[in-house]
């Protein structure tokens, strides 16, 4: 398992150095990670470190009175764009496959992606998370930087990368907890630890044949052509 960045939080890593054509992420600009409700003394001491100046908490109201940040006096301006319409239940309720749960995040919140990567333009270093930052926080990442010129194999692979970050403990915890309420759910381990590349793939590839590209996905939905160059600015090295 790959080391989390921040002590107590659970997946938080830098997205730069990914390769973009000529050019490469941008390092210390945009990160990503699952909640910070755990972040511990030296966590807080290292979000104070990174200069964190906006985080864009992807999770609803629920999940976050329930798991409330520890940011303490850092001066952070906090957004809420939550991406589920219908709580993180409902999802393993449904047994949604990860190929349906992305399709309902691109479908019904587009606006709100494109808030998530307006809020990424308008304040940096910034953090966008969830509950996990696997699916919510996996889904806006990847269409930011495939939006902003990534590469696609390397937007597929940071996605991918989060399986790999999840705690082994943290993960047989949460399927013993999920499969008390839901013994026949049949996508339940997928949703709860999988980051398959070829989901990640998938989604992009429909992106392409229904928008000509992630970046065509977010101009349908509102983002300007400013706002588009102002993204690979800000990104990209």
């Amino acid at each position: 398992m790959t080391t989390s960045l921040v002590s107590g939080a659970t997946n938080f890593r830098d997205v730069g150095g990914l390769p973009a054509g000529a050019g490469r992420t941008r390092e210390g600009v945009l990160y990503r990670s699952g909640n910070l409700v755990a972040v511990d003394d030296a966590g807080v001491h290292t979000l104070r470190r990174l200069g964190i100046r906006r985080v864009i908490d992807l999770r609803d109201e629920t999940e976050v009175a329930h798991a409330p940040s520890r940011l303490d006096d850092l001066p952070v301006d906090v957004r809420h764009e939550p991406l589920f319409l219908g709580s993180v239940a409902s999802f393993f309720t449904q047994d949604l496959s990860l190929e349906a749960l992305y399709a309902a995040i691109v479908d019904d919140s587009a606006d709100r992606v494109v808030a998530v990567v307006r809020g990424i333009l308008g304040a940096q270093p910034v953090l966008v998370h969830c509950t996990v930052g696997k699916d919510r926080t996996g889904v806006t990442v990847a269409i930011a930087l495939a939006a902003a010129g990534v590469e696609r194999e390397a937007v597929i692979a940071d996605y991918a990368r989060t399986e790999g970050m999840l705690p082994a403990e943290r993960n047989a915890a949460v399927l013993r907890a999920i499969r008390t309420l839901h013994p026949d759910a049949v996508h339940a381990e997928a949703l709860a630890t999988r980051s398959p590349a070829p989901v990640m793939r998938a989604l992009l590839d429909r992106l392409d044949r229904e928008h000509g590209s992630p970046l065509g996905y977010l101009r349908a939905h509102g983002l300007t052509e400013d706002e588009a160059a102002r993204l690979r600015e800000v990104l990209i090295e």
